[in-house]
């Protein structure tokens, strides 16, 4: 069993680099589709342009400012609607199930 200089166990991984092995990053929402403003992204998901704009200063909405306006993507928009804890959601507002 090899060991390095710092006592370390040095193992060799038969592993080949096929599906199994093949881990893709997660891609950045921002990048996918196009640039939306928030007031659009609102209308998307059926909230107010000022709740997004909330969720974008506490991080939970991805969002970039260009110029002096913040713009989204609907996929970032959907990674969010997806995320959402539906025991936070009043009743009211809840999607029948």
């Amino acid at each position: 069993m090899p060991i390095d200089a710092f006592g370390f166990v040095a193992y060799h991984s038969t592993m080949t680099n096929d599906e199994t092995n093949n881990i893709q990053p997660e891609q950045d929402p921002l990048t996918i589709g196009e640039l939306i403003s928030l007031q659009e992204a609102a209308e998307y998901a059926g909230l107010t342009k000022d709740t997004l704009h909330n969720y974008v200063k506490r991080g939970r909405l991805r969002a970039k400012k260009i110029g002096w306006m913040w713009v989204t993507t609907r996929a970032a928009v959907d990674e969010y609607l997806q995320s959402r804890d539906t025991k936070s959601i009043p009743n009211k507002y809840r999607n029948p199930a």
